[in-house]
């Protein structure tokens, strides 16, 4: 599965290296964790304030463990207070596989 969070900071360079410090700080502590296949931190070429988290995981489940576990909390939510509110996790579309149904899924 993929994971693609953008972020928006505020255009300070203050602002934005602290953002750049903590995405990459998140990068590495959802490297250690299981499931983690690879990741990038990345910044618009024509919008500098806009940023993104992209990281590659086995499953859903190994993702929202890694977010869901003391350093993710620690270290990778209090980031996303930047995070633009739009959908983050998508299936990955690889020939001769099914897709998953095309609904919202329940988190409950």
């Amino acid at each position: 599965m993929l994971v693609v969070t953008r972020l928006r900071t505020p255009a300070d360079p203050a602002a934005e290296d602290q953002l750049r410090a903590g995405l990459l700080q998140a990068l590495g502590v959802l490297a250690s964790k299981p499931g983690y296949v690879g990741g990038e931190v990345g910044r618009n070429v024509d919008e500098p304030t806009l940023w993104v988290l992209s990281t590659r995981w086995e499953n859903v489940g190994s993702y929202r463990r890694a977010l869901g576990s003391y350093e993710g909390k620690m270290h990778v939510q209090p980031l996303m207070v930047h995070a633009l509110d739009e959908p983050s996790a998508y299936e990955l579309v690889e020939e001769g596989t099914d897709l998953n149904e095309a609904q919202p899924r329940s988190i409950g």
